[in-house]
């Protein structure tokens, strides 16, 4: 473990732009093969938008970054933070604390804000009008959102007291997570209902993807998926009834142009049309 905290601490940006690449590969390889609906569409026309802001994403990250590192620093010297305060540990127990720590403040509770907050549901509403969801969509945030994420991993760097090594280990964890959650792939129910128990499935997380609420708002969850069956927030509906996109927001094409979507959180809520409500 220390060997891999080492590596962490110091992972060059190419390192980490190839494992998001690299997850991001095999996912789409993946779900190619054994997809769980056999969506009629261009693969790379849908990508397009969604690799955009994949892109954003790491533009806003970047000069952000310095935050993450100076705030790390300050809990270590200062031991501060959930992890610093309990009794000594073993280093696996210390990472996998602060993976799971960060996971809640980082992920699940910005996430849940998002949904409960109206302006900043109009925000994530970008994420959610993809109509066919798939790895691609993993990332799909509008940059307002990416700095609104930021804002709560560096708060969970402070309450967890996390230093960089975890921090950057969580964030490559949680991108490959994501893209897993989000890929079309079937996998046997029986393994995939197995795997929610742990982390989030794909199955688990098509959940929160479906169309309308009660839904969309449940299975919050990034990585670990406890924090959704603690909360009371996990769900479960069968991949055959879960449709796609936002009812309030049903123009396909609307939806997959970047200049559409950029300005998606601010346009004003549409009725469902009359295809919307006979699908429900």
């Amino acid at each position: 473990m220390e060997t891999i905290l080492n590596y962490f601490e110091h992972i060059p940006s190419p390192h980490r732009a190839l494992i998001i690449a690299g997850g991001l590969t095999i996912f789409w390889l993946i779900e190619s093969g054994i997809p769980l609906f056999y969506f009629k569409y261009n693969k790379w026309k849908h990508a397009i938008p969604n690799l955009f802001f994949n892109l954003t994403l790491m533009i806003v990250n970047f000069p952000l970054a310095i935050l993450l590192v100076k705030s790390s620093d300050w809990v270590v010297d200062n031991y501060f933070g959930i992890i610093n305060w309990l009794p000594e540990m073993s280093l696996w127990l210390y990472t996998f604390l602060g993976v799971f720590f960060l996971d809640f403040f980082g992920a699940y509770l910005p996430h849940l804000v998002g949904h409960k907050i109206k302006p900043l549901w109009m925000v994530h509403l970008v994420h959610h009008t993809d109509h066919k969801v798939d790895t691609t969509t993993a990332n799909r945030h509008h940059p307002i959102e990416s700095v609104i994420r930021f804002l709560f991993t560096l708060f969970g760097v402070l309450a967890v007291g996390t230093p960089i090594a975890l921090v950057m280990l969580y964030q490559t964890l949680s991108v490959i997570a994501t893209q897993f959650s989000h890929a079309n792939i079937k996998l046997p129910k029986k393994v995939d209902n197995w795997i929610s128990y742990i982390i989030v499935s794909p199955d688990m997380h098509k959940v929160h993807h479906h169309y309308k609420m009660p839904y969309t708002d449940s299975n919050y969850g990034n990585i670990f998926s406890i924090w959704d069956r603690f909360f009371g927030t996990y769900m479960k509906l069968d991949t055959d009834r879960i449709i796609y996109g936002v009812d309030v927001f049903p123009d396909e094409k609307e939806n997959s142009n970047i200049i559409d979507l950029l300005k998606q959180p601010f346009q004003k809520y549409r009725k469902p049309t009359s295809v919307e409500e006979k699908l429900d």
